[in-house]
């Protein structure tokens, strides 16, 4: 998985055990992000719709959760890569923008990007490997950059793994059944099939995604974009259509609790850290129309670019962490009996 803000990784033994204990067949991925909890979900033997608003959301959930590994020929995927990794490097676009007039990845790197990038659209468009060959892509750039994980901004000296050579890998398809869905959770909330299993990881704070990961973005669509600024961001970045009220102290709670009240489903599993602007007793409060009601800590550390300094626009180091670790929260809802059990999962 890429580095991304708000990552699961470090709870995914506990993700994974009151999943498992639910008994759910079908399960809901709201902001589904690198899609890492919807494949642990897939994996499960769940029915898993993976739904998010980013466009290169939309192409992780095409490849690990809606693409049924067992269907297709995975040398099909290997000889496909294999030709990705022997093109001659091409200066194009995407070296332009964030090689040379911003420095997120090496020149060497965005040449090889480029090329890639032309002939999975020019070659694999219609075909069944777009979007795996898309995700492997954006997984062997992520392996390469020169950011402390979102691109607000670039460091001012190259990361040692920049220099690395850029090598698209298999990104290893899983097996099972599912949707992907891009689209606004406000809006599709109440659309959305009813599911045993929902799980919902909202936004914390008022960076957009859309702007964390612009470079992602603009990988995906390949609508060469104005960029603006020292960190040469996406034009559109600023405009109304990509603001979202989840980035919003004073819009976020009731756009929560309108997300909950229209989901159908059985049990509600949301996660949410100490951090954040909402208490563990308003998240109980808004959960509570689904069921009954546990809330369940897990002391986690912090997301690695807050671990590792303050940086400003240029990618200067401009102050230290103040701590390491936080609190997150799982509140789970819903029938009592299965709550219950899947709190017993997590002693």
């Amino acid at each position: 998985m890429i580095k991304y803000l708000g990552s699961k990784r470090s709870m995914m033994p506990q993700l994974t055990a009151i999943a498992a204990a639910s008994g759910a067949k079908s399960a809901l991925d709201l902001f589904t992000g690198t899609t890492r909890v919807a494949q642990m979900l897939k994996g499960l033997g769940m029915h898993t719709t993976a739904v998010d608003v980013a466009s290169y959301s939309e192409v992780f959930a095409k490849t690990w959760i809606e693409l049924d590994a067992s269907s297709v020929q995975d040398n099909e995927l290997d000889d496909a890569i294999a030709h990705l990794n022997a093109l001659p490097p091409v200066d194009g676009f995407f070296t332009q923008e964030y090689c040379v007039k911003a420095r997120y990845f090496q020149p060497k790197n965005g040449q090889r990007v480029d090329a890639a990038r032309e002939a999975i659209e020019r070659d694999y468009r219609s075909s069944w490997l777009y979007f795996p060959l898309l995700s492997a892509l954006i997984l062997a750039a992520d392996r390469v950059d020169s950011t402390t994980g979102v691109q607000m901004a670039y460091l001012k000296d190259w990361a040692r793994r920049s220099h690395a050579e850029l090598t698209i890998q298999n990104p290893r398809l899983l097996p099972g059944v599912g949707s992907a869905i891009r689209g606004d959770a406000l809006e599709l909330a109440p659309l959305l099939p009813e599911v045993e299993l929902a799980y919902l990881d909202p936004p914390y704070n008022q960076h957009r995604y859309f702007g964390n990961y612009h470079v992602w973005e603009s990988l995906v669509r390949w609508d060469n974009p104005e960029g603006y600024g020292i960190a040469n961001k996406r034009i559109d970045t600023r405009h109304s259509d990509n603001k979202s009220p989840f980035n919003s102290k004073t819009t976020m709670p009731a756009a929560l609790a309108e997300v909950i009240a229209g989901l159908r489903c059985e049990t509600l599993v949301l996660s949410y850290n100490n951090e954040a602007w909402l208490s563990r007793d308003e998240l109980i409060e808004l959960c509570a129309p689904k069921g009954h009601v546990v809330a369940f800590e897990v002391d986690s550390k912090r997301y690695v670019g807050s671990q590792i300094g303050i940086y400003n626009k240029s990618g200067d180091l401009v102050g230290k962490p103040s701590h390491q670790r936080n609190t997150e929260y799982l509140i789970m809802a819903g029938d009592k009996t299965r709550i219950r059990r899947m709190l017993n999962a997590l002693k």
